[in-house]
């Protein structure tokens, strides 16, 4: 499996790691050439955050060695790694909301005065950060506090931070996951200027596209065990799902239900804080997936948390199966039948170091009382049920949700709600940062509650499961519905001229 040659900046010899009763790697090997962007493909738990976390110091490897520039090296912590120039941009963020953005990029490695107080010299961090921001083509100041910025600004200031190290090995766990097109289309720039300047990349992303577009080599782990690798010219979806899970994967999108004409939720004239100046006026039918696109910042979160009663509308109505709800916290919005599974499912959907037996029926504790007492019987039979008809993959119910896999934590976000029987169903980018096995069973889950009569509204940046699963398409540009198009107008050309607002 390993390949060796001139210009190989890294090398991971049979690398295996053990945790109590898992094996998690069992003699994984992989190389990196100066100036390639490398695919780490495989399936959640396939080993992949593992192995980067062996070679960006957090973990030990149990056995293997590890050659960077040719020479054997020890990398026992994330210091040393940052030492030998191994950056990582981990998926999940790792910034600090309060302070600004330089502060952040150069956290712990702040430049000093070279006056006897040793001030931060704020004026170079400041000139340093600007540099990286023009590079990656950000527009924001360094003195910007970071909490103001969108997710997806966040994510690049999370780059600039690796690029600050002036790393030789960049790894990137998802990094597109909080972006939209605009802002991938910038960071594949940057990923491409990098590797032209003999920077070597290791990507990580189950966005199949992606991977098309930039990979030089792809390597796919299953089991924690190396699957196969493919060359340049190999690259293909199908030819990666194949080495990811050991089959073919034929029809990736399902389309056994019909949608009906039946109005089971509307919001008429309805304005959300963040765009007073722009009412939204939407319709979902009965058994109908309507997905909701548009660029990041486009005011489709803000939205669906309005919707939900998170933050409180400025004005306009709510009807579910024709009957008006007063909207004016998450309690009202389930009482209306309303369900919102969010993007982030960690911060505000799970309660991730609790059971998934508390997860799922967090929300529907009213209903698992016997004189004002919970029971705790049905608890369980309702947690059971649900994990089972989602085949939520677990050692138990007890288990805790923050050792799940990303796909089987939305499935337990998902049984939470479902559980409760709700007549909406509005999901914010519902597969983020799930591999493609776990999307097809969400995406199969979808279209199986759609056939059950449930409406859906589905926020999505992924352009092709836009248009793989959507029933109609609605594109939102700047806090307005700039478009709508039926199935018969589907296209990427389409989509993305409503979200530039070209209608």
């Amino acid at each position: 499996m390993t390949e060796t040659g001139n210009g190989t900046v890294l090398e991971m010899r049979g690398i295996s790691k053990f945790f109590p009763g898992v094996k998690a790697l069992d003699d994984v090997s992989l190389t990196l050439k100066q100036g390639e962007v490398l695919a780490l493909i495989g399936e959640n738990g396939a080993g992949k955050s593992t192995l980067m976390k062996v070679l960006g110091g957090v973990y030990q490897p149990d056995s293997g060695s590890i050659l960077v520039d040719g020479l054997p090296c020890d990398i026992e912590s994330v210091q040393k790694a940052t030492a030998l120039g191994i950056a990582f941009v981990h998926q999940e963020l790792n910034l600090s909301d309060n302070l600004d953005v330089a502060a952040n990029v150069f956290l712990g490695r702040e430049p000093r005065n070279r006056d006897f107080l040793k001030l931060v010299d704020r004026k170079k961090i400041n000139a340093d950060t600007q540099v990286l921001l023009d590079k990656i083509e950000l527009d924001c100041a360094p003195t910007e506090i970071v909490g103001n910025l969108s997710l997806g600004n966040q994510q690049m200031i999370e780059i600039a931070k690796a690029l600050s190290i002036n790393a030789k090995i960049l790894i990137m766990d998802e990094p597109t996951s909080s972006l939209c097109v605009r802002e991938s289309e910038q960071l594949f720039k940057v990923i491409k200027d990098l590797r032209n300047h003999g920077i070597s990349v290791i990507y990580i992303s189950h966005r199949m596209g992606e991977v098309v577009d930039l990979a030089d080599r792809v390597i796919a782990l299953r089991d924690g065990r190396n699957s196969g690798f493919l060359a340049k010219a190999e690259i293909s979806a199908m030819s990666m799902i194949k080495l990811m899970v050991g089959r073919d994967v034929e029809k990736f999108y399902h389309k056994d239900h019909e949608a009906t004409d039946i109005p089971v939720f509307e919001c008429k004239d309805f304005i959300v804080p963040e765009h007073p100046g722009n009412p939204v006026n939407l319709v979902v039918r009965r058994g109908e997936i309507l997905v909701m696109a548009g660029l990041v910042g486009a005011g489709r979160t803000e939205l669906a948390h309005a919707l939900f009663g998170i933050t409180k509308a400025l004005g306009g109505e709510v009807l579910v199966e024709g009957t008006r709800y007063s909207i004016d916290d998450p309690k009202d919005a389930i009482a209306a039948g309303i369900a919102l599974v969010p993007e982030d499912r960690k911060q505000c959907g799970l309660v991730i170091e609790q059971s998934i037996e508390r997860n799922i029926t967090l929300a529907g504790l009213d209903a698992c009382q016997k004189m004002k007492l919970i029971d705790f019987g049905k608890v369980r039979t309702i947690a059971s049920r649900m994990a089972g008809a989602l085949d939520v993959r677990m050692s138990g119910i007890e288990q805790a949700v923050e050792n799940l896999s990303g796909g089987n934590q939305q499935k337990v976000v998902l049984a939470k709600w479902l559980s409760m029987g709700p007549r909406v169903l509005v999901l914010d980018e519902p597969t983020r940062g799930i591999d493609v096995v776990a999307k097809e069973e969400i995406y199969r889950l979808i279209e199986k509650l759609a056939a059950e009569g449930v409406a859906m509204l589905v926020i999505s940046s992924e352009m092709q499961e836009v248009l793989g699963i959507a029933d109609r398409i609605v594109v939102m540009h700047e806090g307005a519905i700039s478009g709508e198009l039926q199935k018969a107008e589907f296209s990427e050309e389409a989509v993305m001229k409503l979200a530039m607002g070209c209608n």
